[in-house]
């Protein structure tokens, strides 16, 4: 199968075959023609699988035949969680549209909102933003909705999970009613089906990947070590492995900037990119690092899924992450594309739960090593992948019988005559031999 079996038009076809692009993936060939068509669709798909192409292709093609956008309207509009994401579909749309006339923006947060205002006046055909942008841009009247035709919800489980469940609410309640929604997500949660339930209208359902799956062509493994020789051990291996090009994650911002310092006094050029740093600076950190000027870049989870980078051969977990699924958030980083990577993970003995919840996502224990002068003096604990059982339903409370293992009027009168233990009495509640004896003292 090729593009030109979807029908696309042949501006689009050009701009794809630019970027040497043959054959669609298994997601662009189920979810191409059903966009195409204008039907709703629900996909779950790992990064790299080409997702974003499978909706920003035929999304031109809707676009390029339509009616011409008023001032301050869209027509279509991408919803993304991260800052990085949403200017990674932007690149998109400019990329496949490049010979089509149609006008494309991108707005996020951390910016000055003055120049993405002065962007909308004239009309966006494709609008890629973040929720919290969005909304900000709709209350100063710069953006407006009646002329949307196509909303996207990219990386839509990242997005509940980061906490825009209120924030997509409030979009959803502004959009018009007739509308195609495309839904993308990493997996099927509870989360993403409670969501799908009002939004989507008999949508086609596309499951690529089984869920909560590590890319099988991701070679994974861990590092047993002691956590203060973590940052050392690094250091270590990028020097003796040779690593050119690693994405390493910590768990905080704190730990992701002494990471770089360490770094940089081993004469490893590091570089941060996480949620305190401006748009400037991680927009160019992440620019310095796919053109192999900057050897490491660490990040926080925050940025694990709004990375795009090609044939990344090497992602490190420095630190392994409290939620499980963004394990398989973070090493679907790489092994892209068909590429082989390596997902290696430094493990403390203190981090020995949050390993177990791992290795039991994924459904395999990960091999584990010791680098020779790094021996831990506190040994990771073996661990055992657990089996999530399905919670059993609760027994429907038992209704008595009407008289049915009840004491009767006099036995309840004469137990509520007999104090409890502990229980203190008032002057009224005490018996009447006691208050007579009372009433002598006097």
């Amino acid at each position: 199968m090729t593009f030109s079996s979807f029908g696309l038009s042949e501006p689009i076809l050009r701009a794809i075959g630019e970027e040497n692009y043959t054959s669609p993936t298994p997601i662009q060939r189920k979810a191409i023609p059903a966009v195409l068509s204008g039907r709703d669709v629900m996909a779950a798909a790992q990064t790299g699988t080409g997702k974003t192409a499978s909706f920003t292709l035929p999304l031109l093609q809707r676009l390029a035949s339509g009616d011409k956008v008023k001032s301050n309207h869209i027509r279509a509009l991408v919803l993304a969680p991260t800052r990085e994401l949403a200017v990674q579909v932007a690149e998109s749309v400019t990329t496949y549209g490049k010979h089509l006339s149609l006008k494309s923006s991108v707005v996020y947060g951390g910016v000055k909102i003055n120049p993405q205002m002065m962007k909308l006046r004239g009309g966006i055909d494709v609008l890629v933003a973040t929720p919290g942008r969005l909304l900000d841009l709709f209350d100063r009247n710069a953006v407006k909705f009646s002329q949307l035709e196509t909303l996207v919800l990219d990386e839509a489980d990242r997005m509940l999970d980061m906490g825009f469940s209120d924030e997509i609410g409030k979009i959803l309640m502004l959009l018009p009613k007739k509308r195609q929604n495309l839904l993308f997500s990493a997996t099927f949660s509870d989360d993403i089906r409670k969501l799908t339930n009002g939004l989507l209208k008999n949508p086609l359902k596309i499951e690529i990947s089984q869920r909560n799956s590590a890319p099988k062509s991701v070679k994974q493994w861990v590092y047993e070590v002691d956590k203060g020789k973590k940052s050392t051990l690094l250091s270590h291996l990028i020097r003796n492995k040779e690593w050119s090009q690693v994405l390493v994650f910590t768990r905080t911002k704190k730990g992701a900037d002494q990471l770089v310092r360490h770094l940089k006094s081993e004469n490893i050029s590091a570089v941060a990119i996480h949620g305190d740093k401006s748009q400037g600076l991680r927009t160019r950190a992440l620019a310095d690092f796919k053109a192999n000027k900057t050897r490491i870049l660490v990040a926080t989870d925050i940025a694990a899924r709004g990375l795009d980078i090609n044939e990344l051969p090497h992602v490190i977990n420095f630190d392994l992450p409290k939620v499980p699924e963004d394990y398989i958030h973070r090493i679907g980083r790489t092994g892209r594309a068909s590429s082989q990577g390596e997902g290696i993970s430094l493990v403390s003995a203190d981090e020995v739960k949050m390993l177990a919840a791992i290795e039991t996502l994924i459904r395999q224990t990960l091999v584990r090593e010791v680098e020779t002068g790094f021996i831990p003096s506190h040994k990771v604990p073996l661990t055992r992948q657990t089996r999530v059982r399905p919670k059993k339903p609760k027994k429907p409370k038992q209704v008595q019988a009407r008289g049915e293992n009840r004491r009767t009027g006099s036995e309840q009168k004469q137990n509520s005559n007999k104090p409890r233990r502990g229980s203190k009495f008032t002057d009224t509640d005490k018996p009447k031999a006691a208050r007579d004896r009372r009433k002598q003292r006097r």
